[in-house]
């Protein structure tokens, strides 16, 4: 998949967003695909993509597989995130799926800094936990990388748990290449630098520590862009909401009351008398005489 242009990344900033704001105000997702498409400027691939999510998302009602098909165009980990918000008993929001992609393309509309890029896929996967082996797996697929970039993501897959994660960013840099070259001057690395010197010394101040506290640094002291944070679930609005559930059930159950009362049950039409039930039925006699 070769990298697409700055004006695709910047169409597809616009669409997420788009999508994001409206699904938030409860537009259908497949009016939004619908729609939307309508918006996107049509010197753009975008336009055409989205109404191939709208047709394939009417069979299946959803839009992670037909992105997989457009692989040309949309990326794997694209695809992934979108994934994990369909997932089945996902409690990861499509809202906060669409807004990390949305981020994700804005960094690259402004010219992406590889590390910058990593940090912020990895970051992403980490906070929202939307799985190591299948996200690291979609990260190396992402046509900005080098190869370089893609064994040293596919590495990650088995030493994450075993090697602290800065030492792992501290090792690839530069930095980490100067200090050893200070000690012995003819130093060369088995594997070529990916990140910078000021990286790498982030990394080393950072050993040993909650890789949140990492990843905070490099975005305070080196632009990168921050990953939405999960929303964390408000006491008082889920009360609010039980509340209100409440509430729901006991006008419901009101209505009830009010339609059975106004319902009365005349009890003369169902009430059988006395006289009725005395003695032989009529023509019972008659009846056995002629058999």
């Amino acid at each position: 998949m070769p990298a697409l242009d700055r004006e695709e990344f910047i169409e597809q900033a616009y669409f997420f967003r788009a999508f994001r704001e409206r699904l938030a105000d409860g537009v259908p997702s497949q009016e939004i695909l619908d729609r939307v498409g309508e918006e996107l400027l049509s010197t753009t691939k975008l336009p055409m993509a989205v109404g191939f999510l709208a047709t394939e998302s009417k069979v299946s009602g959803l839009m992670a597989p037909a992105m997989r098909h457009l692989g040309h165009y949309f990326t794997e980990f694209q695809a992934h995130v979108v994934s994990q918000a369909e997932a089945d008993l996902s409690r990861f929001p499509m809202e906060q799926a669409l807004l990390i992609l949305e981020r994700e393309v804005e960094y690259k509309a402004k010219g992406t800094s590889l590390p910058g890029l990593f940090i912020f896929q990895f970051e992403s996967l980490s906070r929202n936990r939307l799985g190591y082996t299948r996200g690291l797996a979609a990260m190396a697929e992402d046509p900005l990388y080098d190869e370089d970039w893609r064994d040293y993501i596919r590495t990650l897959q088995a030493r994450l748990g075993d090697v602290d994660f800065a030492d792992l960013i501290f090792v690839r840099s530069s930095y980490f290449v100067n200090e050893r070259r200070k000690l012995n001057p003819d130093f060369s690395p088995k594997y070529p630098p990916l990140f910078g010197e000021k990286e790498g010394k982030i990394a080393r101040a950072n050993r040993g520590r909650d890789p949140l506290y990492l990843f905070s640094a490099l975005q305070r002291q080196l632009g990168y862009p921050e990953v939405p944070r999960p929303r964390r679930p408000d006491g008082l609005e889920d009360r609010l909401i039980q509340l209100e559930q409440r509430i729901a059930q006991l006008e419901s159950r009101l209505k009830s009351v009010e339609s059975d009362g106004n319902q009365a049950i005349d009890v003369g039409q169902v009430m059988v008398n006395p006289e009725d039930t005395a003695g032989v039925p009529t023509g019972w006699a008659a009846k056995r005489l002629g058999s």
